[in-house]
């Protein structure tokens, strides 16, 4: 079976980590450049002074940068997420969003920068907001790019 924007984001939001978490994927795009994710702040997602809990915060950011980028590289690369950044600027209440993007041209510059076997490690950004659209977070996702050995052998 072919895994599909639509499948996968079915499935990242019934996976049990994020469906307890209160983590939704709303959609990856048809051409895996941009993907949309909610955190819904309930009696399980929340802190002691009941607001949003950073963990989950940083759990909705976790994957969603390098699996766009993965799904565009397609398998002839590894492609990982290697470290993660979030900077808290104001509580987080009701449902949260975070947006991500990884452009053609971006996959493309990564797919170059990789070519041979090199080891690519490129930062990405976004922002959590809230239902009013104030930003709630800034977040920095670090994903690690190399082409595949057998690829880099068979170029040889």
């Amino acid at each position: 079976m072919r895994i599909t924007p639509r499948r996968l984001a079915v499935g990242m939001s019934l996976w049990i980590p994020n469906l307890f978490s209160g983590i939704r994927v709303r959609r990856f795009a048809d051409d895996w450049t941009h993907a949309t994710v909610e955190l819904h702040v309930n009696l399980f997602t929340r802190n002691y002074v009941k607001t949003a809990f950073g963990g989950s915060m940083s759990a909705m950011t976790d994957p969603y940068f390098f699996m766009l980028v993965m799904h565009q590289l397609g398998r002839d690369h590894v492609v990982w997420d290697t470290r993660g950044e979030i900077e808290f600027l104001k509580p987080g209440r009701g449902v949260l969003t975070a947006e991500f993007s990884v452009t053609r041209e971006k996959a493309e510059e990564l797919r170059e920068r990789a070519r041979g076997g090199a080891k690519v490690l490129e930062w990405f950004e976004t922002a959590i907001t809230d239902s009013d659209g104030d930003v709630v977070a800034r977040v920095r996702r670090e994903v690690y790019v190399r082409e595949k050995k057998r690829v880099t052998a068979a170029r040889g």
